[in-house]
């Protein structure tokens, strides 16, 4: 009988033993979880915080390229360029124009590459609403040509086209704004866009920059 209470007592401890164990576990799993996650979310704040300030930084970087002049552009009086709307030949003061009377109809300027040269009475159109636009001719280099390409080509309000008659290799204009550089990865160029593209020497802000005149 002694023998039979003392193999139930070791029974009923050995059971004790395995919750206490198993309780044990739980606990352990349970401070694991809450320090993960715990170590989750701090990482998930500090990454959202570094994205944050990484975003405003480059609104500053944005801002401070906006407000500074970029070496080596013309500009040109944007109160003495004309902007009536016409539909006889103009002619412009300098090649490629910055503005001056332009046609009713844009040329499509949502990051269009033009193949062939552009009538240049749309192009300033395209100017007055917002428009870079990147020309070149022959002395560029074709693989500079293909970088500016890509580069209009996703940006919006920008075109591209070649200008035959014009005395840079690479320019790159706006209304009342011009540049001339000869390669396509020249810091110039991307203050140029950031500066311009949509910039505060636009006459229309906001006007359209599709469903103008396309290449034919």
């Amino acid at each position: 009988m002694a023998s039979r209470t003392s193999q139930q007592n070791s029974r009923q401890q050995r059971i004790a033993e395995m919750r206490r164990a198993e309780q044990s576990r739980e606990r352990r799993n349970k401070f694991l979880a809450i320090g993960i996650s715990t170590a989750i979310v701090a990482g998930l704040v500090g990454f959202g915080a570094w994205v944050l300030i990484d975003q405003k930084q480059k609104e500053k970087d944005e801002a401070a390229a906006r407000k500074a002049p970029v070496s080596g552009e013309q500009t040109w009086d944007a109160k003495k360029l004309g902007r009536n709307h016409v539909e006889t030949p103009v002619k412009y003061e300098m090649n490629p124009p910055v503005g001056g009377d332009h046609h009713p109809r844009w040329m499509n300027c949502n990051g269009d590459v033009y193949k062939n040269a552009i009538p240049e009475v749309n192009a300033v159109h395209s100017l007055e609403h917002g428009a870079v636009w990147v020309t070149y001719n022959e002395k560029a280099d074709k693989a500079e040509v293909d970088k500016l390409a890509a580069k209009v080509g996703k940006t919006p309000y920008t075109l591209l086209s070649p200008v035959k008659e014009q005395a840079g290799a690479i320019m790159l204009s706006a209304w009342g704004k011009q540049l001339t550089v000869d390669k396509a990865d020249d810091p110039r160029v991307a203050q140029f866009f950031t500066k311009y593209v949509q910039g505060p020497q636009t006459p229309e802000p906001g006007a359209a920059c599709t469903n103008g005149l396309g290449e034919k």
